[in-house]
């Protein structure tokens, strides 16, 4: 496996050139703006991006399976599938702001072992390989000591990805925190990985969206779940917990937990 997971992550370097040179390209460009039926944006440059990294992939390695946000699926039950969000953070993209990313992950048999958060504007990346550490570029990364809820600083990509009882707990979690900020993607999930910020809630996300993020978070030394505590899969159902330590994560599972019971009793 060692031997593979190195050309692996040889082919995902090879994807990341190709994607590169199209976000760069396309960035604070007059772009057309699509809608698809859930009403989240798409652009020429998400479509370019991810036709280029498939290309790479059906070139290197023509019977693994890709999952990707624009194109669709194939393969999906074979041993290695990979999920690959071209732009992850349209909206910031469209609006000119540099704080969208490419998201690379290797499955293998539906476990993330390579995970990899790209930031073509800023020139960062954060890579990880199942059991040899996250590393931000080539320097080692580590999340931080945080281990209270009362010392944590909270982020979430948008409060709109909360709704109902979400709202709810999404609140009650925000003031048990010491602050809380709103925006950065997958940028977040590096900058946890890198020990800047602390816990990340997030309400509505697909596979391509939080896939490459479970190695990098895991092997900083963070804990990426649902928010039940479940590994993430496939069919995960989008909400996502993610925490510098274990004991600041079984803290917040904890506090989401109270508010859903408190809910219900007052539905009762």
């Amino acid at each position: 496996m060692t031997r593979d997971i190195d050309v692996f992550a040889q082919v995902a370097e090879k994807m990341l050139s190709a994607s590169r040179p199209i976000a760069r390209d396309n960035f604070r460009s007059r772009l057309l703006v699509e809608r698809k039926s859930d009403q989240s944006p798409v652009t020429r440059a998400d479509r370019m991006i991810e036709t280029a990294m498939k290309a790479v992939l059906e070139r290197e390695l023509p019977t693994h399976g890709i999952l990707g946000e624009e194109h669709g699926a194939h393969g999906l039950d074979t041993r290695y599938v990979w999920v690959i969000d071209p732009i992850d953070g349209t909206k910031s993209f469209i609006s000119g702001v540099p704080l969208f990313g490419t998201l690379i992950a290797l499955l293998d048999h539906g476990v993330p072992i390579l995970g990899v958060i790209d930031m073509p504007m800023l020139g960062e990346c954060w890579n990880a390989q199942t059991g040899h550490g996250a590393f931000f570029g080539q320097e080692k990364c580590q999340t931080c000591a945080v281990t209270k809820l009362e010392d944590a600083i909270l982020f979430a990509t948008s409060p709109d990805q909360f709704k109902g009882t979400d709202i709810a707990i999404f609140d009650l979690l925000a003031k048990s925190c010491v602050d809380r900020r709103f925006g950065g993607d997958c940028y977040s999930y590096g900058l946890l990985a890198s020990g800047h910020i602390d816990l990340i809630l997030e309400a509505d996300l697909q596979p391509y969206d939080f896939m490459a993020l479970v190695p990098v978070v895991t092997e900083a030394g963070g804990v990426i779940t649902d928010w039940e505590g479940n590994a993430l899969t496939l069919s995960s159902s989008g909400r996502v917990l993610a925490a510098a330590t274990p004991e600041l994560h079984q803290m917040a599972l904890a506090k989401i937990t109270d508010v859903r019971r408190s809910l219900q009793n007052k539905v009762a």
